[in-house]
């Protein structure tokens, strides 16, 4: 069981410390905001969604569903038009003040971003199936409810670590410049993983 659980954090690490959508979002939001209880509903919402998706990898669900290649247009097409809205959202927020910049992102907006990067990013969804599905099949009964327990709590203590780390650069800052030089840098990035979206999108079609 041992070995179950220090193969679910190490795998569960590697596979969520890359620079992705998700994580510039939450250490985004957390720059963004003066007190952290305002950053919990993106926490909790892209926590959920790693859950999710991970119980689904465990139990092979979700293979059953991506060999669909429709269901994977479909979702690579959803994912590429909110990030796309998210890249234009982050480029043009141009706070006068940092009191202004916290109000960027309402709760309702928090969850709504958290839950496209985390649902509709179809690189997380292929990491989650094809790595963590994989591994986890090599385990049963105990040990495999040991590994998944191991790869969720990474997800969520790595959310709560990024969005801990996003205020206290926003706190550094207190004239707002960096948090705006973070949110171009967040939207270029964003445009880079929907370049690759759009790649994906152009092996299926063609």
């Amino acid at each position: 069981m041992i070995q179950a659980t220090i193969h679910g954090l190490l795998l569960a690490l590697g596979l969520i410390l890359p620079l992705g959508a998700q994580n510039i979002f939450i250490f985004n939001q957390g720059a963004n905001h003066v007190r952290f209880k305002r950053v919990i509903p993106v926490i909790i919402t892209a926590g959920l969604c790693d859950t999710i998706l991970i119980l689904l990898a465990v139990i092979g669900v979700s293979i059953i569903l991506l060999t669909i290649p429709v269901l994977q247009l479909i979702i690579y097409i959803i994912g590429l038009i909110f990030l796309l809205y998210m890249a234009w959202t982050l480029w043009n927020a141009s706070p006068q003040t940092v009191e202004l910049s916290h109000q960027t992102f309402s709760p309702r907006k928090q969850i709504s971003f958290a839950l496209s990067v985390s649902l509709l990013n179809p690189h997380a969804i292929m990491d989650t199936i094809g790595v963590i599905g994989t591994s986890a099949s090599a385990y049963f009964g105990s040990e495999k409810v040991a590994f998944t327990l191991a790869t969720i709590s990474i997800s969520w203590i790595w959310f709560i670590f990024l969005a801990v780390l996003g205020r206290t650069v926003g706190q550094i800052d207190k004239s707002g410049k960096l948090v705006l030089l973070l949110n171009k840098l967040s939207s270029i990035i964003i445009l880079i993983v929907a370049f690759i979206i759009i790649t994906k999108i152009w092996d299926i079609l063609f």
